[in-house]
């Protein structure tokens, strides 16, 4: 059995809203408490046409209050983007209306482009270096230290799990020395995973939080009932890339068969170098893939990300990948 999870960026779709799109997602995280997803993360982006999980907080508060038992967190907030002490007080917030179900993802991109980033009062003469000094800042909030000047309230005291996210080899030393979990973007910077993968192995140091190491990887899947079927419906997807690729992001759009691509079923042979980690398929089709890449890799997780248009084709491709992962 494969642990499995969900990555959703709440996608806006041609012709709906945000508000459509964030009723999805619930909906969507209430199935996948019931096809025994271990998490259900969110991502921040901004000044994106198509995806509504800019204030990840919140729709994690909107998610976890309409879910019972299922992990809810962020995959992951962008720190450089916030102060540490406002992320502990808003995650130790939500802990404390949901506890023992919150999840705090780290990365350091600014998810978004440079005239947004400045709009976020980030400034683009930043030092990446200062990524782990943020996190040991952000760790020290949920310290109980009755002596600290500066307390998240809530958040001190509250046990709030922290992943690190990456997609190259920074983040990897990163979890690493600070005995975190590490998640890998592979669903979109896979070009460096088996690296970064070696790297966080082999120079993790134990925590108090984590005595080994915890890998988590992104995968794109778009599954359906047949291959034909599968392979149209990942057509959104890749309308949406393309666009994004040359500068224009836009919303989903409808699956189109001018947009169809032939399905090559995956090889774990050839994944170094490889620019994504992607499944297309039918049930056997996932499975087969699923099993070649956890052969390979070895994950303790895979966090699964599908860009489809229709919503109820969105449900039925993440009940085809629970019953591909059992």
């Amino acid at each position: 059995m494969i642990t499995v999870s969900v990555l959703d960026l709440s996608p806006i779709t041609q012709g709906s809203d945000a508000s459509a799109a964030l009723a999805h997602s619930l909906d969507l995280a209430r199935h996948a408490e019931r096809w025994g997803y271990r998490r259900f993360w969110v991502a921040e982006h901004h000044n994106m046409p198509g995806i509504a999980s800019a204030a990840t907080s919140i729709v994690i508060a909107h998610v976890a209050g309409g879910t019972e038992t299922i992990r809810v967190g962020a995959g992951g907030i962008m720190l450089p983007n916030h102060a540490p002490l406002v992320v502990a007080e808003q995650f130790g917030t939500l802990e404390s209306l949901f506890p023992g179900r919150i999840d705090l993802g780290l990365g350091r991109a600014p998810g978004t482009d440079q005239r947004t980033a400045h709009a976020l009062r980030r400034t683009l003469a930043s030092n990446p270096d200062a990524f782990p000094h943020d996190v040991l800042e952000l760790m020290s909030y949920f310290q109980p230290q009755e002596a600290q000047a500066v307390k998240a309230v809530p958040g001190a005291g509250l046990s709030v799990p922290i992943y690190i996210l990456g997609s190259s080899l920074f983040g990897a030393q990163v979890a690493a020395a600070l005995g975190l979990p590490f998640a890998f973007a592979s669903h979109f910077a896979a070009t460096m995973m088996i690296p970064a993968v070696q790297v966080y192995r082999e120079h993790f140091r134990p925590s108090a939080q984590q005595p080994d190491p915890y890998v988590m990887l992104g995968v794109n899947i778009v599954a359906a009932d047949t291959d034909d079927e599968a392979r149209f419906v990942a057509s959104s997807g890749r309308q949406a890339f393309t666009s994004l690729r040359a500068g224009t992001p836009i919303q989903l759009p409808p699956p189109s068969r001018e947009w169809e691509k032939e399905i090559e079923p995956f090889d774990a042979s050839r994944i170094e170098g490889a620019p994504s980690i992607s499944m297309v398929g039918s049930q056997a089709t996932v499975r087969d893939g699923l099993r070649a890449f956890a052969d390979r890799m070895r994950p303790d997780e895979v966090i699964v990300v599908s860009h489809i248009y229709d919503h109820a084709a969105r449900l039925r491709s993440y009940e085809i990948v629970a019953a591909a992962a059992r």
